[in-house]
């Protein structure tokens, strides 16, 4: 899928920022896992998804293509998470 959009680079960060938002919901830092997005195929860490927000929630995108592959929305003792933009997650855990 070819998209029209300009780099959307202003403006973003990259996928570490869910690091902290993330680490109250997985046991590891699901920063350093590996993704593969469901638009481009395009398999990286979880880390350099472009990233905007934080408010109303964090949507990240994939750097190829510019998708959706997650969402993270955060409310008084709970949290929404949307991963249906990515294929698979494959993280390390500890032994």
């Amino acid at each position: 899928m070819t998209t029209d959009r300009p780099d959307m680079t202003p403006g973003h960060l990259d996928g570490n920022a869910l690091a902290g938002p993330l680490g109250e919901i997985f046991a590891v830092d699901v920063t350093a896992a590996t993704g593969r997005c469901v638009s481009c195929g395009l398999v990286g860490p979880v880390g350099a998804l472009r990233v905007y927000g934080p408010d109303p929630g964090m949507v990240a995108r994939c750097p190829g293509c510019d998708e959706v592959v997650l969402r993270l929305v955060r409310g008084p003792g709970t949290a929404w998470l949307d991963l249906r933009g990515t294929v698979s997650l494959r993280m390390s855990l500890p032994d």
